[in-house]
Parts: C-alpha cells; sequence; structure tokens
C-alpha cells in the first residue's frame, strides 16, 4: 500500500481537481453520441527521450467521468498532471474517429521548487473514438 500524506500542496491540488472529476457528468451523459473510446497513454521524461510507462485502456463511458485528466507519473509533482477534457471534447464535436497529441506538465517539479522549476514530464497519447 502506497503512503499518501493528507496535507501539503500536492495533496491540496489532487483533492481539488478530484471534487472537479466527481462532478462532471460521465462520457455517456456529456457525449451520447459516443460509443466507445480507447485510450494509449506514453509518458515521457521532459526531453520526450526516455518512456517512463505505456499504458492502453478503454473506458466504460457509464462511469467514467468527463473530466478527464492523468496524473503525472512523476511522485513529486506539483500542480501538474495532464488533461485530456478539450482535446477529448474536441474531438467530439468535430466527429473524429482518432486523436494523437502531446501534451507537456506545468506543474512544479517538487515542493522545493514550487515557482522556479516546471515537471516539463510529457505525455503522448492517442485516442480512438467510435460513434
Amino acid at each position: 500500500m502506497i503512503y499518501r500524506p493528507k496535507d501539503g500542496p500536492r495533496y491540496l491540488y489532487r483533492e481539488q481537481v478530484s471534487q472537479k472529476v466527481i462532478a462532471s457528468p460521465c462520457l455517456s451523459e456529456k457525449f451520447p453520441e459516443l460509443k466507445a473510446l480507447a485510450v494509449d497513454l506514453g509518458h515521457f521524461n521532459p526531453e520526450g527521450v526516455a518512456r517512463n510507462s505505456q499504458v492502453k485502456f478503454t473506458p466504460n463511458l457509464d462511469t467514467a467521468k468527463s473530466v478527464f485528466r492523468v496524473d503525472c507519473p512523476n511522485q513529486g509533482c506539483i500542480g501538474g498532471d495532464f488533461d485530456l477534457t478539450k482535446p477529448l471534447a474536441k474531438a467530439v464535436a468535430e466527429h473524429r474517429t482518432s486523436v494523437k497529441a502531446e501534451l507537456c506538465c506545468q506543474g512544479w517539479l517538487s515542493k522545493a521548487t514550487i515557482d522556479s522549476v516546471h515537471c516539463h514530464n510529457i505525455l503522448r497519447f492517442t485516442i480512438n473514438l467510435t460513434y
């Protein structure tokens, strides 16, 4: 089991984000025309060379939330992460069947570097949509 502190800037940020996600409608409610979604996520170091992880998944549209966020793999990152909400909404609005893009984490590298050094981890993702 991973220990997660119940205070500090990382915890407070994640709590705010979590409440926003929980309050959002599910994907099937927000995008009734969407029938299926497949997501491929690749986490890379700030230089974009070394891949830290690769995850493929198919969210359940009836339970997955429409505020669609992915945690930054940097355990010390404060105020970062990756928000795929807008790219997903844009793809659905344009009835695209695939979106491939890259996001850079704009959080702080650690609590010791707040206001001075950004995290800059990279998320490369592909979202495949079925209507």
